[in-house]
């Protein structure tokens, strides 16, 4: 039952996220080990950038919010280097707290607008 309900969640976001332009979209991917961020591009269906925990050059855990808002900066650096200054946030069907909203302050404080 939460599975069904987690997809209804995603899917509502992303529909929401679709009627909003064509700007690239911020998706973040959270398990219980690790966080990832993309950077994608829906009308090349090109992914741009990407970092997560589970990168050679992340220290630390990867399940904690001081490695989340570690993503958070590297994701917008990236972007920021492949050309992308302003994103659409797709949390997926996750509740903005915790690693998720560390993940977006970071991304914010490094540059990216959303």
């Amino acid at each position: 039952m939460t599975n069904a309900l987690f997809k209804k969640r995603q899917s509502r976001n992303r529909h929401r996220l679709g009627t909003h332009g064509t700007r690239p979209r911020l998706s973040v991917f959270r398990s219980g080990k690790h966080i990832y961020a993309q950077v994608i591009d829906d009308t090349q269906a090109l992914t741009l950038a990407s970092a997560s925990t589970n990168e050679k050059d992340h220290k630390g855990k990867g399940y904690n919010v001081e490695s989340a808002s570690s993503v958070g900066k590297s994701i917008a650096e990236r972007a920021k280097a492949a050309g992308v200054t302003q994103v659409m946030f797709d949390r997926g069907g996750y509740i903005y707290h915790g690693r998720i909203k560390a993940l977006a302050d970071a991304a914010r404080e490094a540059g990216l607008e959303f």
